[in-house]
């Protein structure tokens, strides 16, 4: 299964609470902070959420 490495790289101050959540439930919630996830349906419809907050790379 392919992984995608996120990575936070505007500021979730301004925010609404719910692209907040969704950026808690990815596991993250400062600039810089990185995480890797496997790819699913579910996660492409978060990102698609907070996407001018984020980087995605996809990873093997």
């Amino acid at each position: 299964m392919a992984k995608l490495r996120l990575t936070q790289v505007r500021s979730q101050i301004g925010q609404s609470e719910r692209h907040r959540g969704t950026l808690r439930a990815l596991g993250l919630g400062r600039i810089g902070k990185t995480n890797e996830i496997d790819d699913s349906p579910v996660l492409k419809g978060m990102l698609r959420k907070v996407r001018h907050l984020v980087d995605v790379e996809e990873t093997s």
